[in-house]
């Protein structure tokens, strides 16, 4: 094994240049800016003092961006993971004591450690089988939740955490006329704030500001209103260390939902840097990503870091600043923790209301309009997992949620799979040129074979799809009385000994009927496993050619003469000498 295989960052560290240096640096200096605020709102989203969302800002995109592969993903705290680790935390314990804090760092590990096991097993491509529309539906639906979490903190109403979707929006309508003036002029000016910066000047830390105007209309109201709560001073310290729980009844108490935070963790962190890849024309890794990921929340659950994973909005921002390696991650935790240590006791000036209308902001971006009418435009079985997934995420449990969404994207891959395209063939000869060959009849209405069918199918043929083909050769044979079959293979890219045993017992029922089934074309790699598996020897390797010349020439042979004397097609040269 190649050093480099356990130490990736020794790969791209030999890249690094003055000038990626400095384009790192830029880059770094941004994203520390951007994830201040960020890191303190999504910290409040868990239920965790403040603190402990900056802390997992400066762990984490350090040791994804050394065991990672993508040379933009930022890791850390983000919107979604933040939401369901307070929703599973708080089902145990009480939000904001020791305890919960505890019991957050033991699922951040627990977490980390499924990640890494499913690096180093190699599950990397099974990212592919959760569609994407799951993971639309499912941040539709976290973004409203956490729009709901946020309206006590906006509107200066007494909402318990933890409460339902629908229990806090009947307290909200029943208590309406309890609204503070002066807590929801704060959020709003807050929230109006970072949208016209937003609008004006995109390079400028509109949250930040925003932040900064929100802390000086609270200002405003000083000494007339105690309805305005202040988040309260963050410790100027370096992230210290902690220790997750390890006993097993805490392990098996919270090991289900820190699977879900796990698989919600890998799939952001994969398809933001398969996304930003295809603008930098990067080749990403999976499985090392998982290995990243799995390692940054295992290393960060000892420094007082919660679970963390790819960021959309800083990985989009950090390769638009220009950055040229995972330098540019590691710079913006270390800016971070510089900036940390010199003004974090100005925090204590930071009105809850505030944090609560930037945290507003950071919720709407969750929500992808764009994809979501493309979805309900064009895909009905698409808007259907949307809508499930959406309505999953706001009235069950956050984990079932992830659970259903990766369910749904399973049955909706296997639904496709065990239905293979199988399309009939027969031969058309070009006019001009005199060239014969297959094409579909779907295509052009030409004439096909009394006593042979050429099909081809598709995809793969395994215990998913083998009632599909089988009904599909039992039409044939009983509808228009064909009962030999050739299957053109080039199209099949597995079998499995479910699909080669059906196959066996169809080729003996065809060859009491007098007839049989022959394959063409299959890829080297597939006839290896049929040889092995005893396919080739069961069938008869007389029923498997490399051409189609060859395959019509020897099922000729065995043909019926007396309907070929009366057949008006003449398909092959075979027929016509």
């Amino acid at each position: 094994m190649k050093i480099t295989s356990i130490f990736p960052f020794l790969k791209w560290t030999r890249q690094i240049t003055r000038k990626t240096l400095k384009a790192d640096l830029i880059a770094g200096f941004t994203g520390a800016i951007i994830v201040l605020p960020q890191g303190v709102a999504f910290a409040s989203i868990a239920g965790l003092p403040p603190q402990y969302g900056l802390y997992t800002a400066m762990v984490t995109p350090i040791i994804a961006a050394l065991f990672g592969s993508s040379r933009h993903l930022v890791s850390g705290p983000t919107t979604a993971i933040s939401l369901v680790i307070f929703s599973a935390a708080s089902h145990h314990v009480q939000p904001g004591t020791d305890e919960f804090i505890a019991l957050v760092l033991t699922m951040t590990f627990l977490a980390g450690v499924y990640q890494l096991a499913f690096g180093l097993a190699r599950l990397g491509s099974l990212v592919n089988f959760v569609s994407h529309t799951v993971v639309i539906g499912f941040t539709a639906g976290a973004a409203v939740l956490i729009v709901t979490s946020q309206m006590k903190h906006v509107l200066g109403l007494s909402i318990g955490k933890g409460e339902s979707f629908l229990h806090t929006w009947t307290y909200i309508f029943q208590q309406v006329n309890l609204v503070q003036i002066s807590v929801i002029t704060v959020a709003a000016a807050t929230l109006i704030t970072a949208i016209l910066v937003k609008r004006f000047n995109r390079q400028l830390p509109n949250l930040l500001i925003a932040l900064i105007v929100g802390s000086l209309v609270a200002l405003f109201f000083t000494g007339n209103s105690d309805a305005i709560k202040m988040v309260g001073a963050i410790p100027a310290t370096l992230p210290p260390l902690s220790s997750p729980e390890f006993s097993l009844k805490i392990i098996k108490s919270v090991a289900s939902e820190s699977l879900a935070i796990a698989l919600l963790g890998l799939i952001e962190a994969v398809s933001i840097s398969r996304s930003i890849a295809t603008k930098s024309n990067q080749r990403i890794d999976s499985n090392q990503e998982f290995i990243g990921q799995g390692l940054s929340n295992i290393f960060g659950s000892f420094f007082s870091s919660y679970a963390g994973s790819g960021s959309f909005t800083r990985s989009g921002i950090n390769h638009a600043s220009g950055a040229k390696t995972q330098m540019s991650a590691i710079f913006a935790a270390l800016f971070l923790i510089l900036i940390v240590l010199l003004i974090a006791p100005l925090t204590q000036h930071l009105p809850v209301a505030a944090m609560g209308g930037v945290i507003l902001i950071v919720a709407y971006k969750l929500i992808d309009f764009h994809h979501i009418k493309q979805i309900f435009r064009f895909s009905r079985s698409e808007s259907s997992i949307l809508v499930t997934t959406f309505l999953a995420t706001l009235f069950l449990e956050l984990e079932f949620a992830i659970y259903l969404g990766v369910i749904l994207s399973l049955m909706f891959f296997l639904s496709r799979t065990s239905t293979p395209d199988i399309c009939t063939l027969s031969v058309d000869e070009d006019e001009k040129t005199g060239k014969r060959t297959f094409v579909n009849i779907l295509t052009k209405p030409i004439k096909q074979c009394p006593q042979l069918k050429v099909i081809r199918i598709d995809m793969s043929i395994y215990f998913g799809s083998i009632n599909h083909i089988l009904d599909r050769l039992t039409e044939i044979t009983d509808n228009e009385r064909i009962y030999n079959i050739l299957i053109v293979a080039s199209g099949i890219n597995f079998i499995d000994l479910t699909g080669a045993e059906a196959l066996v017992i169809e080729n003996k029922r065809l060859e009491q009927l007098g007839g049989g089934l022959y394959f063409v074309g299959l890829h080297s790699s597939i006839y290896e496993f049929a040889a092995k598996s005893c396919f080739v020897q069961k069938v008869g390797p007389g029923h498997f050619f490399d051409s189609k010349t060859l395959a019509i020439r020897s099922i000729y042979k065995i043909l019926d003469r007396d309907v070929c004397a009366t057949c008006q097609s003449l398909l092959y040269k075979e027929c016509q000498e």
